[in-house]
């Protein structure tokens, strides 16, 4: 299970299947996830942009079950 202070590019080091879970987030964001922010937390990305932390792990923990 993914929680708060793992950073994107441990998960998707682990369960690449997140991939498109993080490029949903791109127009969100205003750029791509995965190059901007591939060593923040999900924590801190969640703070940076607004973003509900609850939300967003569970759909990084519903791609990876």
């Amino acid at each position: 299970m993914i929680t708060r202070g793992v950073t994107v590019l441990e998960i998707i080091g682990k369960y690449p299947e997140t991939e498109d879970v993080f490029r949903d987030y791109d127009d969100i964001v205003g750029k791509c996830v995965l190059c901007n922010c591939l060593f923040d937390t999900i924590s801190k990305i969640s703070e940076d942009y607004k973003l509900n932390l609850d939300v967003l792990l569970d759909k990084i923990n519903r791609a990876i079950t």
